[in-house]
């Protein structure tokens, strides 16, 4: 950790919006570092000064959904940055070649010229470096067919197509069998692998790969048992990732299936005292059309301790 990211994340930290690890590592930079220090105290009290203005209030809907744009523009635009944007995200490099055609013309030589390389390599029976494979192979990949675990064991057989259908047959923890599975978490023509999939990917909610893959499933999944499923996976990390609070509460709000919402509305129970989720459930229990909802929402309310 180093101080540009202290002092990007110094607001997220004074308004609670960190995870509990990244506290943590704010908490301990600042002790090393006099520069963050005061950086920290300045925002707090900055932070002091504003509570002590009037409070407008926030519709927990909006609040939830300003939470989730934020945290994907603050990732957009680490993702974009400087030159890791052209290495990284090669949709840049496509928009740039449509309206260049001498771009365009440059990335075919050098994908042509890429393909021979590889192919003399491999006819002098040379090693090809295994970056160069591991994109070779999933640019090859046209989409995940079925999943199966053998009873008893972890081995997971995962049947994928290119030209003809193929398989590969490994343990939960191969890197190429969890490859395979973040593919299928967002393949979008056939739900059950992808219930299958997070059925297993389950097993890994610490992986940051793995639960990113659930939150966009649980997001915007079009199958409400996908959508459950990733949901069911998430609801341990909720106390900790604010992503997978955050992620619960549009759930709770905004998803057209009555069980996931009933689910989030369980899941979020354990952190009820977070000031989000009693607004949200305060307005569930006022004006919410279902009635089940309703009648948790006041149950969860009821038992939740009131806060000075």
């Amino acid at each position: 950790m180093n101080c540009d990211w202290v002092k990007d994340n110094v607001a997220l930290y004074v308004y609670d919006e960190l995870a509990d690890d990244a506290r943590h590592e704010v908490e301990q930079h600042a002790q090393r570092c006099p520069a963050c220090a005061d950086e920290l105290k300045d925002m707090k009290r900055f932070h002091r000064r504003m509570s002590e203005m009037p409070v407008l209030e926030v519709t927990p809907n909006l609040l939830a959904s300003a939470r989730m744009e934020l945290q994907e523009a603050l990732e957009d635009a680490e993702q974009a940055r400087g030159w890791h944007k052209f290495v990284f995200d090669p949709m840049s490099w496509l928009r740039a070649a449509r309206f260049s055609p001498a771009l365009a013309a440059v990335l075919l030589m050098v994908g042509f010229g890429a393909g021979v390389g590889t192919t003399y390599q491999l006819a002098k029976g040379g090693k090809v470096p295994a970056a160069a494979v591991e994109r070779h192979q999933e640019a090859a990949i046209a989409g995940i067919r079925n999943i199966t675990q053998d009873p008893g064991t972890n081995q997971v057989k995962i049947e994928y197509e290119r030209t003809l259908p193929e398989h590969v047959q490994g343990p939960v923890e191969d890197p190429q069998i969890q490859q395979l599975l973040l593919m299928a978490a967002r393949s979008n023509y056939n739900s059950g692998v992808r219930m299958d999939s997070i059925d297993l990917l389950k097993q890994k909610p610490d992986d940051g790969r793995v639960r990113e893959s659930l939150i966009f499933s649980l997001r915007y999944d079009s199958n409400p048992g996908v959508r459950l499923k990733a949901l069911e996976a998430l609801t341990g990390e909720v106390k900790g990732d604010i992503r997978v609070r955050n992620a619960m509460l549009e759930a709770l709000l905004n998803d057209n299936n009555a069980g996931v919402r009933t689910g989030a509305l369980h899941a979020l129970e354990q952190v009820r005292a977070d000031t989000s989720v009693r607004q949200a459930l305060q307005q569930l229990a006022d004006e919410d059309p279902n009635q089940y909802i309703r009648q948790e929402s006041r149950r969860v309310l009821a038992s939740t301790p009131e806060i000075d």
